[in-house]
């Protein structure tokens, strides 16, 4: 006991150097692997980053980000070895509020695609960053 009361000092170092290196994580939610608006439009540019929209066709329709694919969730599992090949590609999944691309990057990251990331706010803050989208 007495070894601990000799070395507060480095006892308060190490936890506060263990409460930055947590940080950014408990800064994202928890969220480790979601991406900002800016941080995704960056990727896309820089890394060639795929966008893969969530949402159902008819939403898809009504607005993307360009040049998105629509694979809506439910089929993901099924349809996305088809529609990105590449599993070392950077992946970026978009849905209308942010919740249902997390739950992609999960299934994702089981299917072996170790680069994939969601949209913060997903198509909400997309908007709300007034980004370009395309209808079809």
């Amino acid at each position: 006991m007495s070894f601990f009361i000799d070395n507060w000092v480095l006892f308060a170092v190490a936890i506060t150097s263990g409460a930055f290196l947590l940080w950014p994580m408990a800064a994202a939610g928890g969220r480790a692997g979601s991406l900002n608006t800016t941080d995704a439009v960056q990727l896309m540019n820089r890394e060639k980053a795929f966008v893969v929209d969530l949402r159902d066709a008819a939403a898809f329709a009504e607005g993307h980000v360009i040049g998105a694919k629509n694979v809506p969730l439910g089929e993901l599992e099924t349809r996305l070895p088809g529609t990105i090949k590449n599993k070392a590609a950077q992946l970026i999944f978009v849905c209308a509020n942010g919740a249902s691309a997390n739950r992609g990057v999960a299934i994702a990251k089981k299917l072996g695609y170790e680069n994939a990331q969601s949209l913060t706010g997903g198509m909400g803050a997309w908007h709300k960053a007034g980004l370009p989208v395309e209808k079809t």
